[in-house]
């Protein structure tokens, strides 16, 4: 059982979500199928083969290839049962025999002993590892579930935050009548991938439906299609509505950049006052337009206050020489 609080996923799980993708088969009938995987990234069993077992990390896929099946091959079947039996077995979390091979029949009797689970496929080492380092990496990613409506636009990903009531869901429905898309109303799942991408999605229980207070729950996917859906975006941008409040300071300019920091990875913010009369959909639209500029080096603010600093500068100096 995980009591850590990182991702995990099961040989079961991994099994059954893999099994398209790999047809991967079980061979091992006594095997421990709760055993979990935490490492993203899969090891072949080569040096531990000759002995040197100490770098086999728990909770790590290993693999058994071409060459390390030919290996063992060679061995007389003492010293090839000595070998399997000094790995260890009760740490692995499982083995995969790629290309279709017949594994070794010493392997396959210790692992029953042991609960290990032995996997076959008939993918090679390099496709196998491919794409299990793939699968994994997007399961055992660091998760965080954040309160929400999840935008994609313009290729960009916008999370729109704000107390309840706000008016997220509303501005998010009027985007996708814009031909926005939506992946996730209410509840957004953010994992981290890699070292600098933040990738979001919608739990399975709410996937293609959005709450609109009056209308109750709408089925996104049945009166818009596909098309107003996303299955997962990269997060770029998080838009904060507030109500608007008459004696606060807002910044008029945009020179502040305000950023809010998730998993570890910093995310550009912006707090948009809403109130009645504004029409917030087409503010979220231009602030994502700017933002989108900047990205690309053109800077609106900074091109104004460059333009106007330099107009002054000569009524400056004149009254320095003065």
């Amino acid at each position: 059982m995980n009591t850590s609080g990182k991702p995990t996923i099961s040989v079961h799980q991994l099994l059954t979500e893999m099994s398209n993708c790999l047809a991967l088969k079980l061979l091992t009938s006594n095997a421990n199928l709760e055993r979990e995987v935490t490492i993203c990234y899969v090891q072949r069993l080569g040096l531990a083969l000759t002995g040197n077992s100490r770098y086999i990390d728990s909770g790590r896929i290993e693999i058994l290839g071409q060459s390390e099946n030919h290996y063992l091959t060679q061995l007389s079947p003492e010293n090839r049962l000595s070998l399997i039996a000094n790995l260890p077995l009760n740490e692995i979390t499982a083995i995969i025999i790629t290309k279709g091979l017949d594994p070794p029949e010493e392997l396959l009797k210790l692992a029953e002993i042991a609960g290990l689970p032995i996997l076959i496929t008939s993918e090679i080492s390099a496709i196998a590892i491919s794409k299990l380092t793939d699968f994994l990496s997007k399961k055992l990613a660091p998760l965080i579930i954040l309160h929400g409506v999840m935008m994609e636009m313009f290729s960009l990903g916008v999370l729109l935050q704000g107390e309840s009531g706000v008016g997220k869901s509303e501005c998010a429905l009027d985007l996708i009548i814009h031909g926005h898309r939506l992946v996730s109303d209410d509840v957004v799942e953010i994992r981290r991938v890699g070292a600098s991408h933040l990738i979001c999605s919608a739990p399975e229980m709410v996937r293609d439906h959005m709450e609109i207070r009056g209308l109750g729950i709408l089925n996104i996917k049945d009166l818009f299609g596909f098309s107003a859906l996303a299955l997962s975006s990269p997060l770029n941008l998080i838009i904060h509505l507030e109500r608007w409040e008459q004696h606060k300071f807002y910044d008029r300019i945009g020179l502040d950049e305000e950023f809010n920091q998730i998993l570890e990875l910093n995310v550009s913010l912006i707090r948009l006052p809403v109130t009645f009369g504004r029409n917030v959909s087409t503010l979220v639209e231009v602030a994502v337009r700017n933002h989108l500029l900047k990205l690309r080096g053109i800077n609106a603010v900074r091109d104004f206050t460059a333009r106007h600093s330099a107009a002054l500068s000569p009524d400056l100096r004149s009254k320095e020489n003065k």
